[in-house]
């Protein structure tokens, strides 16, 4: 039977059939990287770490021994631990001095021949939080590997210890645009001054994507130092740095304390307002359409009604979004909603907000909703309606929430 017939069908065991007889190196590393690429559906009731483990210890061929390594690593980190441990005769433990001895291996595999074995390791440490291993890691750095001081990056990132901010910012110029990127991401996780000053002089260059990476990393930040050079991004020449500023500036005001999301709210609307219409908007969108990310929605459904209007690019797609948005299961989300588009305002916001009072589908809170901002943005077309549904709804909030509605609008049979 093919390769291609077992992955098919989910046969496990008759994969790990294969990469223990197969004679054909190119066969078992194919069947070592299927079984990496299971889902863990698939994968219940099958032990297949330990015929990996085996198999990367075993095989005479670089690229099999890589691909179970590859296959381990997409398992998870405990997968490649079993692999690490049984390299160093380590009984993996839950206690401290277990831990201890796991970083001390996975520093060790740091220099191991196998460059997928040493980003294994390198990913290992990052997940174990283990700040004692970050010296090992920062002479990885300069790996010749380009794929290993990616992942070093990562794990320093992780690791979160201001202590790698040097060799980290020595690494913005490595020729290798993943590892630029990593090391970028790493820097916006540590979030100190030196940190931010080495984003800060990536602006300078001449290439649009290195800037992109820089204001990427700023998103990053668990406080509010890279404000003033995300806004100043929002100019940027580029409109792909400047599209990920906005995308920077969200996760940002999702990132910070409460205590300083207001001031960092103030200085981004003023700014925003006076940025390129369609360049800020559509990432925003693209944001409010896509994420499932609670805060991340909230911020952007609140900024919507403080950079659109009426004649801003894309009016009925932000429209439509806040529409979709005052669905959400966050009740703040869709709140900040309804806010927006009272704020916003049209004819568009008034018909689609009828149209969701007239769903009858639709929770009675989410149509009494509609029927708030009714009040603030109607005119005699939703006059009429909530005249006739005070009169008509068999529910008290629709009917409280009309006459509140109604009364803003000047008042029942008001002409």
């Amino acid at each position: 039977m093919s390769l291609y017939q077992l992955e098919r069908d989910g046969d496990v065991e008759q994969l790990k059939s294969v990469i223990r007889t197969s004679d054909s190196d190119e066969i078992r590393a194919r069947a070592a990287e299927i079984l990496g690429e299971f889902d863990e559906e698939t994968l219940e009731d099958h032990d297949v770490v330990t015929p990996l483990v085996d198999l990367a210890q075993s095989a005479d061929d670089e690229r099999v021994t890589a691909a179970a390594i590859d296959a381990l690593n997409r398992l998870g980190t405990g997968a490649i631990q079993e692999l690490i441990a049984e390299m160093a005769g380590l009984e993996l433990g839950e206690d401290q001095q277990a831990d201890w001895a796991k970083a001390k291996a996975f520093s060790q595999a740091l220099s191991a021949d196998v460059p997928e074995l040493r980003m294994a390791a390198a990913n290992a440490l990052g997940e174990l939080g283990k700040t004692d291993v970050l010296p090992d890691l920062l002479e990885r750095l300069d790996d010749p590997d380009p794929r290993v001081r990616a992942r070093v990056a990562r794990a320093c990132g992780r690791l979160e210890d201001a202590r790698a901010t040097d060799a980290l910012t020595a690494r913005l110029s490595d020729p290798n645009g993943d590892v630029r990127r990593e090391v970028a991401e790493a820097l916006g996780v540590i979030g100190n001054r030196q940190a931010l000053t080495a984003l800060l002089e990536m602006f300078d260059d001449d290439r649009g994507p290195i800037r992109r990476i820089a204001v990427g990393a700023m998103g990053n930040f668990g406080n509010a130092r890279p404000v003033e050079g995300l806004v100043a991004a929002l100019s940027d020449e580029d409109p792909s740095v400047r599209r990920t500023a906005v995308y920077s500036i969200i996760e940002l005001l999702s990132n910070v304390p409460t205590d300083q999301s207001h001031e960092i709210r103030e200085t981004v609307v003023e700014r925003l307002t006076r940025t390129d219409d369609r360049s800020v908007l559509v990432p925003m969108l693209d944001i409010l359409e896509e994420s499932t990310q609670n805060r991340q929605r909230r911020n952007t459904a609140w900024l919507l009604g403080r950079v659109a209007d009426q004649d801003s690019a894309g009016y009925g797609r932000i429209v439509d979004a806040l529409v979709d948005a005052m669905d959400d299961d966050d009740q703040l989300t869709a709140q900040f909603a309804a806010t927006s588009l009272a704020q916003i305002g049209g004819e568009r916001v008034e018909t689609r907000l009828l149209e969701v009072l007239d769903d009858t589908g639709r929770p009675d809170d989410v149509r009494a909703q509609a029927v708030f901002t009714l009040g603030k943005v109607g005119g005699e077309r939703a006059r009429a309606r909530l005249d006739d549904l005070i009169d008509n709804t068999e529910s008290e909030q629709l009917r409280q929430k009309a006459f509140s509605a109604i009364s803003k609008l000047g008042g029942r049979g008001v002409q």
